[in-house]
């Protein structure tokens, strides 16, 4: 029998001009799509000119500029159109969908959607079920005593996955997908009896309980941030009265 990390995944990845979900845009995404562990990947990617000015922070960590964006990139109403179709079609065809720090990624297409298309995830999805297998809350549930940070970058080096081209969406998208493939083998006695929709759902639970972890750790040494125990998807803010 196949076990899921052998078998059919795809992985989503974007780059954005910052990191708050809310007010910042997409400027590259990618989806990469593979059969069975060791088949050939299928890229595709999405470049965007955001309609924002794209911050100095942000194009040194991805290297994308206002200029090449401007120049290269589509408007954003059809390319979010675009993704939440193609994450559609992975649902539609049972495939789990690979994602990397999942609220990040998935809230921000949310909110693009909201902004540009006025509609959502959901709106898209319809009735087929998201199934997403997130290698950073995988890892700190099924190893959650191991020091140290759990970035793209630490998990790749630790699972001795290749990344190549860090902060490129496909790259990174590629590197996620295979970094599950390698949670799931080193971890096979837990995760193999579990079906990717099982995982969803206990993925839910673990992430929660992490984001309390960190939230009492937060508030232990006197740092204000909050910490969000949604996944994979934060819910929207309340609207200003």
């Amino acid at each position: 029998m196949t076990h899921w990390y052998e078998g059919p995944l795809a992985a989503f990845d974007t780059e954005t001009t910052g990191v708050d979900v809310e007010e910042d845009r997409i400027v590259s995404a990618a989806l990469v799509v593979q059969d069975a562990a060791g088949g050939r990947m299928r890229v595709t990617r999405w470049l965007v000119n955001p309609g924002v000015p794209v911050p100095v922070g942000a194009t040194e960590i991805h290297g994308l500029t206002d200029d090449h964006l401007q120049r290269n990139g589509r408007w954003p109403a059809p390319v979010v159109e675009e993704i939440a179709r193609a994450l559609t079609e992975q649902c539609a065809a049972g495939r789990p969908l690979v994602v990397m720090n999942a609220p990040f990624d998935l809230t921000l297409l949310d909110r693009e959607l909201k902004r540009h298309r006025a509609s959502s995830l959901a709106g898209y999805l319809g009735n087929n079920p998201l199934r997403v297998l997130d290698p950073r809350v995988l890892d700190k549930h099924l190893d959650r005593y191991r020091k140290g940070r759990r970035t793209l970058t630490d998990l790749c080096a630790l699972y001795e996955v290749v990344l190549d081209g860090a902060h490129d969406a496909a790259a990174d998208a590629a590197a996620s997908l295979e970094l599950v493939r390698a949670v799931g083998r080193r971890f096979s006695s837990r995760l193999e009896r579990l079906s990717p929709a099982e995982l969803h759902t206990l993925q839910a639970v673990w992430h929660a309980a992490q984001a309390r972890g960190l939230q009492a750790w937060f508030a232990k040494s006197g740092t204000p941030e909050a910490v969000d125990p949604a996944w994979p998807l934060r819910p929207e803010l309340p609207a200003a009265a």
